[in-house]
């Protein structure tokens, strides 16, 4: 479908909570396609559909080992452990800070087509699931941190280049994120 630029740190949709799907058409399937897109051509773990500027609870994953997508996604943990990795995020390039998760996660919702889906996660996959869910609820990977390694990433935030820009995709910067968002 296509690829997009993704919306950064700074931008307004990333910190607002997206709206449920209740309707399964094309666009969610478009949505869907772009968001694989995107997230292959950034080569990141998942993405989730505001960080193109899309307020629908959708998000794509592709890691350890699998691929697929999670509409309207919840997810519980399975047991107590949690990991601390080092986490990064497309929406704030250049930034990673070890980042607390639960080790395992039972995800479940629908596909683009209103069908159930329910799977269990571990390692990198789990970790997708935690942070794009998060990105749905309007919350940054930033708010899980401690105190300390949220003031050594907001640091660097502001050391950026990219730091007060609307978007970016592979190192194209985008000042206006409505042409860069335009039908191709």
């Amino acid at each position: 479908m296509a690829v997009h630029p993704v919306r950064l740190f700074g931008d307004p949709v990333l910190r607002t909570p997206a709206d449920p799907v209740t309707t399964f058409d094309d666009r969610v399937a478009r949505v869907v396609a772009d968001l694989m897109d995107t997230v292959r051509h950034e080569d990141g773990a998942g993405l989730a559909a505001p960080q193109i500027g899309v307020s629908s609870r959708v998000f794509v994953y592709t890691c350890g080992g699998r691929e697929g997508h999670l509409v309207n996604p919840e997810w519980h943990p399975i047991g107590t452990e949690t990991t601390l990795v080092t986490e990064g995020c497309l929406s704030i390039p250049g930034v990673s800070e070890p980042t607390e998760r639960y080790a395992r996660v039972l995800a479940s919702g629908v596909d683009m087509h209103g069908d159930p889906v329910s799977f269990e996660a571990e390692g990198i996959l789990a970790r997708a699931v935690q942070h794009e869910t998060d990105h749905l609820d309007g919350v940054l990977f930033l708010q899980r941190l401690a105190p300390e390694r949220r003031r050594s990433a907001m640091a660097g935030i502001r050391a950026s280049t990219w730091f007060g820009r609307a978007a970016i995709s592979a190192g194209v910067i985008h000042d206006h994120p409505a042409d860069a968002m335009a039908v191709r």
